[in-house]
C-alpha cells in the first residue's frame, strides 16, 4: 500500500503562511489542523477546514501543550488529568467548527514537544490516548513509528484505538529511532536529503540514522512539516515520490 503524505496546517493567522496552507492541501492526504492553543485561532481553523474540504483531504486534530510563545516545542509537566482535559478540549474545539462545515475529524495527531514526550514518556503516552479514546466520534491516533511500535499498537488497542504510524520526511533520526533534537546541527533535512529519505522510505522501508545505519520503519504515512521552507517547496516532489 503507497505511504499517504501528512503536513500540519492552520499554524497562523499571517497571510504568507495560509498561503502556505493553500500550496501544500492539494498534495496532501492528511491534514493536521493546529486547534488554537500553540498557534491558530477559530478563524484559521475554520479556513484550514474548508481547504481541506475542498481537496478531499483527512482532517486530524494537532492538539499541543499550552506554550503559544514557544509554538508548543517546549516540554511542560503536567497533572494526568489536566493533560487528559486539555487535549479533550482542543478536539472538541476543531470538531466543533468541523461540524459547522460539514467536515469530520479522524484522527489525532500530538504536536511539538507534547508529541515527543508522549514517545518517551509511557504515561503521557496513556493520558492523550485516553483523551483520544474518550471524544464523541471515533478517532485514530497518529504517533510516530518506531522499534516499538508493535507495543505501542498493543496501548492503543487497550484504550480501543486504531494507530496511524508516520514517519517523518524532512527530520534526521538518532540511532534508537527518535527524532534528532532540533537544538542539534542537521536535525531539520535539506531539500535534497529529505527528498532521498523520502525516497528510501518508499522502496525499502528504512531511513539513514545521523551516524549511518539503516533503521527499518514500518509507517502509513509520512509527514512534511508546514513550517519548514524546503520540505513546502518540494512538497509536489514529494507526492510524484509516493506515487
Amino acid at each position: 500500500m503507497s505511504l499517504l503524505l501528512n503536513c500540519d496546517l492552520g499554524e497562523s493567522t499571517h497571510s504568507d503562511v495560509m498561503d502556505v496552507d493553500a500550496l501544500v492541501m492539494p498534495h496532501i492526504d492528511q491534514a493536521n489542523i493546529a486547534c488554537g492553543v500553540h498557534a491558530g485561532n477559530a478563524d484559521m481553523m475554520r479556513s484550514t477546514l474548508l481547504l481541506a474540504k475542498e481537496n478531499g483531504v483527512c482532517v486530524g486534530a494537532h492538539p499541543s501543550y499550552p506554550d503559544r510563545e514557544g509554538f508548543g516545542r517546549r516540554s511542560m509537566t503536567m497533572p494526568s488529568h489536566e493533560l487528559i482535559e486539555l487535549v479533550q478540549s482542543q478536539i472538541a474545539a476543531l470538531s466543533q467548527i468541523a461540524v459547522e462545515v460539514g467536515v469530520s475529524v479522524s484522527y489525532v495527531k500530538p504536536h511539538g514537544a507534547l508529541y515527543n514526550d508522549m514517545m518517551v514518556n509511557g504515561l503521557v503516552r496513556s493520558a492523550v490516548m485516553q483523551a483520544v479514546s474518550s471524544s464523541p466520534q471515533p478517532l485514530v491516533f497518529m504517533l510516530q513509528a518506531t522499534p516499538d511500535a508493535d507495543i505501542h499498537r498493543q496501548e492503543a488497542a487497550a484504550f480501543g484505538l486504531e494507530v496511524i504510524f508516520e514517519a517523518f520526511a524532512d527530520r534526521c533520526y538518532a540511532d534508537n529511532g527518535s527524532l534528532l533534537s532540533r537544538k542539534l546541527p542537521g536535525a531539520v533535512h535539506s531539500r535534497e536529503m529529505m527528498l532521498e529519505q523520502v525516497a528510501q522510505l518508499d522502496k525499502n522501508g528504512t531511513i539513514t540514522t545521523v551516524s549511518g545505519h539503516k533503521l527499518s520503519i514500518q509507517a502509513d504515512s509520512i509527514c512534511v512539516h508546514g513550517d519548514n521552507a524546503d520540505g513546502v517547496a518540494a512538497i509536489e516532489e514529494v507526492r510524484q515520490l509516493l506515487r
